[in-house]
């Protein structure tokens, strides 16, 4: 691996948008259209005949293909934008598989009639046809999906407007993001991204004066991402009343293939355990020598020059590498492998979109990378966190696209295993003076995905109900995510300094499809120390984890959890990973005294 901070390589998927696979590829997708097309025209009329078992998974079958080609095409697309949001080329042809792609959702939405239309004899056939029992999962639930979507014409008017409308907003979002910039110093400007990966410096004063940049920067573009976060708003409200949900939670849990029940569950026991997180940040300040932290210190580190070393590229890849080594060497063995051929762009620029992400290429049977490394042992997690989706795609990659379709909430479980995975490897291997440095860390990142996406879930449910009524000016926006953020954090940070532009920070705000992108972290964040704590001594686990793993496609998360030994649908069961993060912070609690 090179010292240097690596880019991504697509050439193994596509060479460039004019190679002659892409080309071919676009026209492959435009045929296994028409063919499912021919199929569903006759599909109703088969469900009497002996062959009924033939055409249902002839019909599947096509389904799926079309599907590869579809998501292969825009992950590719979307992959060159997202890398470089100026690219007008990558723009255009996410516009051009857009529009190749939409009759393959008008077909999606008739396929789900026939299979309601024939709901009997479609999971009769499933029970007895060895071919279609491992899609009974999928079967039933394409057939409740029907339930909450409008007439194929009109969904088919939906989603050709949704490139001009929800998906337009979101990709302005993007272009704003990956280029709004402040003053730094005389030597230039920093991007917000470059900004906020100051959050984990030593320096306070740099943190002060990274963070009151930043909301300058973000001041600057506040209207139109406010009209985009607006827009995408809108646009889902208006989308989904028709399509016949009660709400955008109640499709978010349908999504997340939980409970209302679960999520309850889930909610509380942050809410009940806001308490514990507050005495963590007040002792936190402490520690830094202040009187109460403030946005700005929630990454800081607890102990001055205890982490001033920064982390190369190579020494974080070959970390994330050995910790998973500890656990399952086939795990270290992807891990290697993808980071030697870079699959991974980690490098911090501009006119790259901020945070992280993984994405998959059905086709190319790959997956890909995009993070922003700064140099912190938080962005070696950040890197862990991502290569745990792509553990999860390679576990998952040559099962059939209707067996590896699994929800944000197992989605992150996986993520956040391995985070979790590199977490414990690291304390382990630590020496006693750096342990409770990375102890500390440990229960900084329960803070973000506990208590913070707790902020960003009250935030989300205020603005969902707001813009039901009407737009909501940036301004309100702003009040809206600091009364989030005073309700959750109470008096443990300074109210005087916290973070009213998180909503334009965060992506998963824009997105048409995707409401309430946020409890899925809580979720995957403490199923995955329940995870940890039951196989962590069992030298068979890491076999069971990858079984786990596999079936994420085939059940709810629900129906997973209880393969696993949990149930999740309680308090009792959250409450065990809150009582790990409550060890952590009481084992920092005995080094200071």
């Amino acid at each position: 691996m090179s010292s240097k901070i690596p880019k991504w390589d697509l050439s193994s998927v596509y060479m460039s948008f004019d190679c002659a696979e892409y080309h071919n590829d676009c026209g492959l997708l435009k045929k296994r259209i028409t063919e499912l097309e021919t199929l569903l025209d006759g599909l109703p009329g088969r469900f009497s005949g002996d062959l009924a078992a033939d055409a249902l998974y002839e019909t599947v079958k096509t389904w799926e293909n079309a599907g590869d080609y579809a998501v292969n095409l825009s992950a590719y697309a979307e992959a060159v934008y997202i890398a470089n949001t100026e690219d007008e080329r990558a723009r255009a042809e996410i516009n051009k598989i857009e529009t190749l792609s939409l009759p393959l959702g008008k077909n999606t939405v008739i396929f789900r009639d026939i299979l309601a239309a024939n709901k009997e004899q479609v999971l009769k056939i499933a029970l007895i046809d060895k071919r279609l029992e491992p899609y009974k999962y999928f079967l039933s639930e394409m057939i409740e999906k029907a339930a909450f979507q409008m007439e194929s014409r009109l969904e088919d008017l939906a989603n050709d407007l949704c490139r001009s409308a929800g998906d337009a907003w979101t990709r302005l979002h993007e272009a704003l993001a990956s280029t709004t910039s402040a003053q730094w110093d005389e030597n230039g400007e920093k991007t917000v991204t470059e900004l906020r990966s100051l959050v984990n410096n030593n320096d306070r004063d740099i943190r002060r004066r990274a963070y009151e940049a930043e909301l300058a920067a973000w001041k600057t573009v506040e209207i139109p991402m406010a009209a985009a976060l607006n827009g995408v708003k809108g646009y889902a409200i208006t989308v989904d009343k028709r399509r016949g949900w009660k709400s955008p939670l109640q499709k978010s849990v349908f999504q997340s293939r939980i409970s209302e029940k679960t999520l309850n569950a889930l909610i509380s026991t942050i809410e009940n355990a806001l308490p514990l997180f507050r005495r963590y940040l007040k002792m936190k300040a402490k520690l830094l020598g202040i009187e109460k932290c403030a946005f700005f210190d929630l990454f800081a580190p607890v102990k001055t020059g205890a982490n001033s070393e920064a982390w190369t590229w190579d020494k974080a890849a070959s970390a994330v590498a050995e910790c998973f080594e500890q656990f399952d060497p086939e795990m270290a063995f992807f891990a290697r492998k993808i980071y030697s051929l870079n699959w991974v762009d980690a490098e911090m620029r501009k006119h790259k979109i901020g945070g992280a992400y993984c994405t998959d290429f059905p086709l190319a049977k790959e997956a890909r990378i995009l993070c922003n490394f700064n140099g912190s042992f938080d962005s070696v997690l950040t890197l862990a966190h991502e290569t745990g989706h792509a553990w999860h795609h390679e576990i998952i990659k040559n099962l059939p696209r209707a067996l590896s379709q699994y929800p944000m909430t197992l989605a992150e479980t996986a993520s956040l295993f391995a985070e979790t995975v590199v977490f414990e490897a690291s304390v382990k291997n630590a020496p006693p003076s750096e342990k409770i440095n990375l102890i500390e860390g440990s229960v900084k990142d329960s803070c973000q995905t506990l208590v913070d996406i707790l902020s960003r879930y009250y935030f989300e449910k205020e603005l969902f109900s707001r813009r039901e009524e009407q737009e909501i000016p940036a301004q309100e926006l702003c009040e809206m995510m600091l009364d989030a953020q005073k309700r959750t954090y109470g008096d443990a940070l300074d109210g005087e300094k916290l973070h009213p532009y998180m909503w334009a920070v965060k992506i998963h705000y824009y997105s048409t499809a995707l409401p309430f992108y946020n409890y899925p972290y809580a979720f995957g964040h403490l199923f995955a120390l329940s995870l940890y704590t039951q196989g962590k001594n069992d030298t068979s686990f890491p076999k069971m984890y990858r079984g786990l793993l596999e079936m994420t496609g085939a059940c709810s998360a629900e129906e997973l959890a209880l393969k696993a030994g949990f149930d999740v649908s309680t308090e009792k069961f959250w409450r065990q990973g809150i009582d790990l993060i409550a060890e952590r912070i009481a084992e920092i609690e005995r080094s200071l005294t």
